[in-house]
């Protein structure tokens, strides 16, 4: 057996360094095997730089996933082309930098991820995830059973549907991009672990990682504002799956929330 943690947006400094500071424990402590996380909000809410990716990388985890604000900083276009942990959505036109897919050796076998992104409510449009993953989970199942997939997406019934449709085919399918995490874990019948939305690794006072002043009273007046990241008590929240190496079938999958503060040693 295998165990893959993945953990859902990053959201700020504080989200960040919470994923540092715990990476090393659920590696060490926890029996995790593999550490992915999805990065797209780790640089100030929007997007992901170099050094964040590298500060990452180096506590523990061993892939960092994407959505749509993945060319948000100005050096991720660059830095994306010469590190493949760092993950955009696979189904971007030909010639877009980076890489949607990787495998991984580790000491219990070969390791996919795979990064998707959906259409519904979702800018820029991309081309059809449905099909981008038929042709790429062929290639990754050439190497390897066990394949993780990240479906970035707004709506919960496109990531549903994903699940639904690489059933079978992958060992899980979590999705993200809301930071609210839904409590819909299950295995699908052909073996596939399958969580909506893992949630996000940010301040839990806060409005999807945001301070709540500002977006409450946008809300009320109409009127722009900017929404700056909150701070306090950091929520991580993910998925644990389970996965049998041989057939990269799910064995369990369970859902994680917990508080980090970062004010403690």
């Amino acid at each position: 057996m295998i165990r893959i943690l993945f953990l859902g947006d990053i959201v700020g400094e504080p989200g960040r360094s919470a994923v540092i500071r715990m990476a090393p424990v659920f590696l060490k402590e926890r029996g995790v095997d593999f550490l992915v996380v999805n990065g797209e909000n780790a640089a100030g809410g929007r997007g992901i730089s170099g050094r964040i990716s590298i500060d990452l990388l180096r506590s523990g985890v061993a892939v960092i996933t994407t959505g749509d604000h993945a060319w948000d900083q100005k050096d991720t276009s660059t830095y994306i082309a010469t590190e493949p942990r760092l993950l955009r959505p696979l189904n971007y036109p030909d010639g877009a930098p980076g890489h949607g897919s990787i495998v991984l050796e580790t000491a219990k076998g070969k390791v996919a991820v795979l990064n998707l992104q959906g259409r519904t409510f979702m800018q820029p449009a991309l081309d059809n995830p449905f099909l981008a993953a038929d042709r790429e989970v062929e290639i990754l199942r050439s190497e390897t059973p066990v394949i993780l997939v990240d479906m970035h997406a707004e709506t919960t019934s496109e990531k549903i549907a994903m699940g639904r449709y690489l059933d079978g085919r992958v060992s899980a399918v979590v999705g993200t991009h809301t930071h609210v995490q839904t409590a819909d874990e299950r295995i699908f019948a052909g073996g596939t672990a399958f969580l909506c939305d893992a949630g996000m690794c940010g301040p839990d006072e806060s409005i999807l990682g945001r301070d709540p002043a500002n977006i409450i009273r946008r809300f009320v007046d109409c009127m722009p504002r900017p929404f700056p990241v909150a701070q306090g008590l950091v929520r991580l929240c993910g998925a644990m799956i389970d996965v049998d190496e041989a057939t990269g079938r799910a064995l369990a999958i369970k859902r994680v929330s917990e508080i980090v503060d970062l004010s403690q040693n």
